[in-house]
């Protein structure tokens, strides 16, 4: 083999491995956030909550500071900033909820699919909650066509079906609400995400009787 040869082989073996440690370094990161969000959604309440949230956020961001380009970053940044305005409330939180709705777009420019569509559920959900014009950017169709593109996506998915079936019940299509939740609570459970999905699934059974409810 000769030298040129032999360099440009070697430089491409060490680019490799630099993407593979950068790529399990992301994972990493993107695990503790998640277990994080998961103890500050489920089993915090009050200051307490509102505290760890703010310190998750700026933790996110880092990682989209580190990994620009990777939408699993830009995801959770949106979804803890999600969690963090839900958690605040008033108009006081319509900042915390704009920023988060940019970083879900940005997550979607980068790669819709990814975290199976995750992006969708959380923007889509958003649209929903915040208010709409003139005090905020709510909007009842866009945040239905976003929850129906993460169902295309991840049409299994405990999240992707919990959410659109929240949104139809809060609009009072309590058949069709049933319907989707009863699939969200069939959803396979996700590895390492054992606390999120024991909370979730809590979640979809005080709906589900709510919907059925006389």
């Amino acid at each position: 083999m000769s030298r040129p040869i032999a360099w440009t082989l070697t430089a491409w073996l060490l680019l490799i491995g630099g993407a593979a440690r950068a790529a399990d370094a992301l994972l990493e990161e993107l695990a503790d956030l998640q277990q994080r969000w998961a103890v500050a959604n489920y089993e915090l309440r009050d200051k307490p909550r509102v505290a760890a949230l703010e310190l998750l956020a700026q933790d996110a961001e880092a990682v989209t500071v580190r990994y620009p380009q990777r939408a699993e970053g830009w995801i959770w940044s949106g979804i803890i900033r999600s969690t963090l305005a839900g958690a605040k409330g008033g108009l006081g939180a319509l900042g915390i909820a704009k920023a988060a709705k940019r970083d879900l777009e940005r997550a979607i420019e980068l790669d819709p699919a990814a975290l199976d569509g995750s992006a969708y559920t959380s923007l889509g959900t958003l649209y929903a909650k915040v208010p709409g014009w003139p005090v905020g950017f709510g909007n009842e169709k866009k945040a239905q066509s976003l929850l129906q593109e993460a169902l295309r996506i991840n049409p299994d998915g405990i999240d992707a079906n919990y959410f659109y079936g929240q949104f139809l019940y809060e609009h009072d299509r309590r058949a069709e609400a049933e319907t989707y939740l009863q699939r969200a609570a069939k959803a396979a459970p996700r590895p390492g995400r054992e606390l999120a999905d024991r909370g979730r699934q809590k979640e979809i059974a005080e709906l589900l009787a709510k919907v059925r409810a006389k």
